[in-house]
């Protein structure tokens, strides 16, 4: 299945397993390499440029495909050192880089100048128009549906992919309630060159987090997340449980500030749940497509079945109705 994505980033597959924070770790990331799709170490979960380096150093003694890193850019009072981590990427010799969050104007000279390739994550058609006027190779564009921070538009996969795809030249990824065949050729379809997957790509072997969270994806309806944040402008989707509700009521009182909810959804807390098992620990991201989600295969078995299946559905039941058609 080759797109304009896997031709320009030298991947065998238009699927990428984007960053995630505490999950996005080497084995991981070395398992979709070696699958042939892209996978991204999460810079920010490493506690210092130091110790990325070591991962990625650690990700290449386990492949010998392409992989990238993720950048997440977010505004904080004491923000980590930018720049030291994207001069750890580059002395690394990694060539794509994955950003979110602002704008990555501010970096994108240095990676340009060292030969990466930069994906910008989006969540609308006008940052993405931005991102790509900025130079970006790609862009991936977030539906509601997604895991993480979609945005405050609201707007679903099945619109915003192809109103992106519409008005960029780049190659769009689609990402937000992806994780099986169907999704990837539905995203074709819409215009795009392949496909984004978080919670899915949590939900493998390889991934690094603890057992009881994989069964409770598993186990979960797409009716199991909350969003919060909602009063503060900062929308996040995570699953729900007795914390993330906890917030949503919270919110719902009115007038709630960051400083009644911070305690509750402090980063350490989740982390927790991912390392520890503990799924009432506190907040953790999880898209609407977790109701599709019934296995925990290797990433191999995954994309393999994944791209299997694509085809077939292209190959034989798109092809008899247009058959029909004619």
């Amino acid at each position: 299945m080759r797109t304009r994505f896997t031709e320009a980033f030298g991947v065998e597959h238009p699927i990428v397993q984007g960053g995630m924070m505490w999950v996005g770790r080497a084995e991981l990331v070395a398992a979709v390499a070696n699958s042939g799709a892209l996978g991204f170490i999460t810079a920010l979960t490493q506690p210092t440029p130091e110790d990325l380096v070591k991962e990625i150093a650690r990700c290449r003694d386990l492949t010998d495909k392409p992989f990238g890193v993720n950048l997440t850019i977010l505004p904080s009072i004491t923000p980590p050192p930018y720049a030291e981590y994207r001069q750890a990427i580059v002395e690394s010799g990694i060539t794509i880089v994955e950003t979110a969050g602002s704008n990555p104007a501010d970096h994108l000279p240095h990676f340009k100048d060292a030969g990466v390739k930069v994906i910008h994550k989006c969540t609308s058609v006008r940052h993405a128009i931005k991102a790509e006027r900025t130079g970006v190779d790609a862009v991936s564009i977030d539906g509601f549906e997604c895991a993480g921070h979609p945005g405050e538009d609201d707007v679903p996969g099945l619109v915003l992919i192809p109103a992106a795809t519409a008005q960029l030249r780049i190659p769009v990824i689609a990402s937000g309630g992806i994780a099986d065949a169907r999704g990837l050729v539905a995203a074709l379809a819409l215009g795009a060159e392949g496909v984004n997957m978080g919670t899915r790509f949590m939900c493998t072997q390889e991934s690094p987090v603890a057992d009881e969270v994989k069964r409770q994806i598993v186990a979960n309806s797409e009716l199991d997340t909350k969003l919060i944040f909602r009063t503060l402008r900062n929308t996040a989707r995570v699953a729900s449980n007795a914390v993330s509700r906890e917030v949503v009521d919270i919110e719902a009182r009115g007038n709630a500030t960051f400083e009644d909810i911070r305690e509750l959804v402090a980063g350490a807390r989740g982390r927790k749940v991912f390392e520890d098992g503990d799924l009432d620990a506190g907040i953790w991201t999880a898209g609407q497509c977790q109701g599709l989600i019934d296995d925990v295969p290797t990433v191999r078995e995954m994309v393999s079945r994944m791209v299997a299946e694509a085809e077939e559905i292209i190959a034989s039941r798109l092809a008899s109705i247009a058959g029909a058609a004619r």
